[in-house]
């Protein structure tokens, strides 16, 4: 698997939102691997120079808090089985398969730990679609579908000790405590990221951001 340099991905997303179709580029990574800073800096130069772009990250789909609490699944937010799966599935085949009709997805709002409906606006002459987030090319049911809608997935990859210390900071922004950000980064954020890890094989290329 090829590891791209930054002019080379560029490159290639600018060959993406220029085939005369609408195509959708996927950036996956574990937690805090820094995926979701390079998408934005990848979709915001796109947008500099011109090109028809946005940004729908895959986050949008957390199942709301109220519901992860009343099923018991609050402490291991983040998992695959705490997004609605098949909804982010149903979110990208419009994206690529209709792309003539105006479409409004979620974003997550990690001030509120929840997500807000139809705060992203994918207009008609968008002709390149960013996704970005953890199961993107995980193998299992409805996560697997999601690879026959992309053109292209890159896997971010960054140092295990980087991708700590940014988790453990994350936490501690967000209001948890030292040893709460601790416990969280190396049980179940850990967990999620060997989930992704195992998925990288399947990535057309890494990325490793300055």
């Amino acid at each position: 698997m090829r590891t791209l340099d930054q002019a080379t991905a560029y490159t290639r997303a600018v060959g993406l939102a220029t085939k005369g179709r609408r195509s959708v580029l996927g950036i996956t990574g574990a937690p805090a691997a820094g995926k979701s800073t390079y998408a934005e800096q990848l979709t915001g130069k796109l947008a500099a120079d011109g090109h028809r772009v946005a940004l729908v990250p895959m986050d949008g789909y957390h199942l709301a808090q109220s519901v992860l609490a009343e099923l018991g699944l609050a402490a291991v937010k983040g998992a695959p089985h705490t997004f609605d799966g098949y909804g982010f599935v149903a979110l990208l085949r419009r994206l690529k398969e209709t792309p003539g009709e105006q479409v409004w997805a979620p974003r997550f709002d990690r001030g509120l730990e929840d997500s807000i409906a139809a705060s992203i606006g994918i207009a008609p002459d968008v002709t390149l679609v960013v996704t970005e987030g953890n199961y993107l090319l995980l193998d299992e049911s409805p996560w697997s579908t999601i690879r026959t809608l992309l053109d292209q997935c890159w896997y971010v990859e960054v140092p295990e000790r980087l991708r700590h210390e940014r988790l453990e900071a994350r936490h501690r922004r967000y209001g948890r405590s030292p040893e709460e950000a601790r416990e969280r980064t190396f049980g179940t954020d850990e967990r999620n990221a060997r989930i992704v890890a195992a998925t990288a094989p399947r990535a057309d290329a890494i990325i490793q951001p300055a």
